[in-house]
């Protein structure tokens, strides 16, 4: 799990279970994204939360998971509000 930590003391991260980040303060939960199935049966990661692109489709939710993780270590993280 990757946390950035501004100089103002102020934290992002993308969100997971293997910290209990309550420990850090007073938390404030977004949503990065919208993983959801096509018409189709394959699915899409729609990043306009973070005002991102949506990727996709995937044959699997697993996969549009994975790619929604990877986008959001790439191009949100570093740059996070």
């Amino acid at each position: 799990m990757q946390i950035v930590v501004r100089p103002d003391g102020s934290t992002n991260c993308i969100y997971g279970e293997f910290v209990d980040l309550r420990a850090l303060g007073k938390l404030a939960i977004a949503r990065g994204s919208h993983v959801e199935p096509t018409a189709d049966g394959q699915w899409t990661a729609d990043m306009s939360p973070v005002d991102g692109p949506i990727l996709g489709p995937f044959p699997s939710r697993s996969e549009a998971l994975d790619a929604e993780r990877a986008w959001l270590e790439e191009h949100w993280l570093p740059n996070a509000p």
